[in-house]
């Protein structure tokens, strides 16, 4: 999964360096594209964008963002299950009474339903998508070097 590659590789390397400086800002969309199997009733990678929104709502996006990606063991393998996205929202120290009815009422699905929208339109098709200034960005590789030279000449 290419998402949890960039999670735990470049975007680690690229966070001290340009996220929390501000040089570059980081805006996360949900894009969840991995439901192929929802004909069987899975729909992990929707369940996990609306758990990270729950999160989110909590002030606990990023920290959430990394149990999700740090837990991942493939699509369709009960990872983000019901159960475990609430056992994850305990394990970081969430208000495990919101979070459960917030998932449970499916009450962040507006938003991802939004970004998914709004990647529809510009004609995004896969994932991780990076932009710039509203422009894809034509990313070879992962890499944290690849994103350095990117950010570097942008930002001169």
């Amino acid at each position: 999964m290419y998402c949890r590659d960039f999670a735990v590789g470049a975007e680690r390397q690229l966070d001290e360096q340009y996220f929390k400086t501000g040089k570059v800002k980081l805006t996360y969309k949900y894009y969840p594209v991995v439901d192929l199997g929802a004909q069987r009733g899975v729909n992990e990678s929707h369940w996990s964008a609306y758990a990270a929104e729950c999160a989110n709502r909590q002030g606990k996006f990023w920290q959430y963002h990394d149990k999700l990606f740090t837990e991942f063991r493939g699509a369709f393998g009960g990872t983000f299950a019901k159960a475990n996205l609430k056992k994850y929202a305990a394990d970081l120290g969430l208000d495990t009474a919101t979070f459960n009815r917030c998932i449970d009422n499916e009450e962040t699905r507006s938003v991802i339903d939004a970004d998914v929208a709004e990647a529809q339109r510009l004609g995004i098709r896969g994932t991780p998508t990076f932009l710039i200034g509203g422009r894809q960005l034509n990313i070879r590789s992962l890499d944290a070097s690849e994103f350095t030279r990117t950010f570097d000449a942008l930002l001169k």
